[in-house]
């Protein structure tokens, strides 16, 4: 890897789940290494001039699920999984003021800064619809109509999404399954459950059989 003249490496920790990005800070070699080691982020800290372990005395450690390396070998990417808040401020991520520009000058502004994600904007709004007024709101209709509509509307976009895959074209097959995704979301926000359970879900998976899977899923007998 290319460490610069002070023997360090600029390193962005990215949640591999939902793919924000939680921080940027720098590292060693040595730093790197026990990252690799021991599966939890290791910096340098430059006002400190030592080694640091993220989360070590605070707790919201960054648990390492890989390194990667861009294409010029002078940049990290640590994939990880947040515990807690990865900010000093008690911040979910570090990046949430945004840059903007006034009088031809780029300046940081405070105004609040939407979810990281596309599918995050998507929950937070999903969410806000639950004080909505029924007339004016989809989303709180369905909300309303209880699990009942929710499943049956989930039917139909399955459905739908079904006969596009077979007998249709590629933009009918996206634009289903946009709708499938949308209210999956809804059934997800009326019960509670985050995107990210599912993401997490999907992750426990990785790598294992679909039919082992089932199978641990619905034993015979």
């Amino acid at each position: 890897m290319d460490f610069d003249e002070h023997g360090l490496i600029p390193v962005v920790a990215q949640d591999h789940l939902t793919g924000a990005v939680r921080m940027v800070a720098f590292a060693t070699e040595q730093a790197v290494k026990l990252t690799l080691e021991t599966g939890r982020a290791t910096f340098w800290s430059r006002s400190r001039g030592e080694l640091w372990e993220k989360g070590r005395t605070s707790g919201n450690t960054l648990a390492v699920k890989a390194v990667l390396v861009d294409c010029d070998a002078d940049c990290l990417v640590y994939l990880v999984e947040p515990n807690g808040p990865t900010c000093h401020t008690g911040a979910a991520t570090c990046f949430f003021r945004r840059a903007e520009l006034a009088g031809g000058s780029v300046r940081v502004s405070d105004a609040e800064v939407p979810a990281p994600t596309l599918l995050a904007r998507l929950e937070a709004v999903l969410e806000a619809r639950k004080a909505s007024d029924a007339k004016a709101s989809y989303v709180k209709s369905l909300y309303d109509g209880g699990p009942a509509k929710i499943g049956e509307k989930l039917v139909e976009e399955a459905g739908e999404l079904a006969r596009a895959v077979a007998a249709e074209e590629d933009d009918r097959v996206v634009s289903e399954a946009a709708d499938v995704v949308f209210h999956v979301m809804v059934a997800l926000r009326s019960r509670g459950v985050s995107l990210e359970a599912v993401l997490r879900e999907l992750a426990k998976r990785t790598g294992t059989s679909g039919h082992d899977e089932k199978r641990a899923r619905h034993p015979a007998g």
